[in-house]
């Protein structure tokens, strides 16, 4: 029968290689809030580490700290990853958080590492709008453009986000002890850096530090949808 988590991943390969390239608008994003105590997370982090290869998609991989009392504490946890979780489910009309969730262009909640759920969202988010951002890195300054063919919802934001490429940690204690694993797309950071309407042309220079890879983020408040995002790796 064979691996279902390699079978799963090997179907999520299969289905990038027939989708939309793609697009100016930007990759997908794709947040998975996860923790190192949750025993249902890895095979979502071993999904996300799978997508991090892929330019079609910025996953995400956003550690909460509300599992770390069954006996471990996340290295990567950050109350904000929480709060935001609880930001995305509070808007969508819901009331209970919980990992592995990976929620996609903003909009599309999935529940653990469901393939085939993943693909159509990203699919479903493939789609031009008209919203482009572009950046450029001088130093430690970062440049932050964008165009628009529309006016935005009143409230969009433009985030910053950092992230570590990649680590490894032995989990000691809790549901997953002793276990090994290797994290992907760590997100270190993540801040407002400016409002845009949509009416004129964005341009905003941010101050930024250190080698640590950066996503730009354009979002409907809420949060809500993602409409444009780029990567400068």
């Amino acid at each position: 029968m064979g691996n279902p988590m390699r079978r799963s991943l090997a179907l999520l390969a299969t289905l990038a290689s027939f989708a939309t390239p793609a697009v100016a608008d930007g990759p997908v994003v794709l947040e998975l809030f996860t923790s190192q105590g949750c025993s249902s997370c890895p095979p979502a982090d071993e999904m996300l580490h799978e997508l991090a290869s892929r330019t079609d998609v910025i996953p995400l991989a956003l550690h909460v700290d509300y599992w770390d009392y069954i006996g471990w504490a996340d290295l990567f946890a950050d109350p904000e990853h929480t709060t935001r979780q609880q930001a995305y489910v509070r808007f969508a009309g819901g009331s209970t958080i919980y990992t592995p969730q990976m929620i996609i262009g903003g909009v599309d909640h999935v529940i653990g590492a469901k393939s085939m759920q993943v693909a159509d969202a990203i699919t479903r988010r493939n789609v031009p709008n008209g919203v482009q951002v572009e950046l450029q890195r001088t130093d430690d300054q970062l440049v932050i453009s964008g165009v628009s063919t529309q006016s935005l919802p009143e409230g969009t934001i433009v985030q910053l986000v950092r992230f570590n490429p990649n680590e490894t940690v032995e989990v000691q204690r809790g549901e997953n002890a002793g276990r090994t694993w290797t994290y992907s797309n760590i997100v270190q950071s993540w801040d407002v850096v400016g409002e845009w309407s949509g009416s004129e042309d964005l341009t905003l220079d941010v101050a930024v530090e250190g080698p640590e890879p950066m996503v730009v983020i354009v979002q409907e408040p809420g949060p809500g949808a993602i409409l444009a995002s780029a990567v400068l790796r």
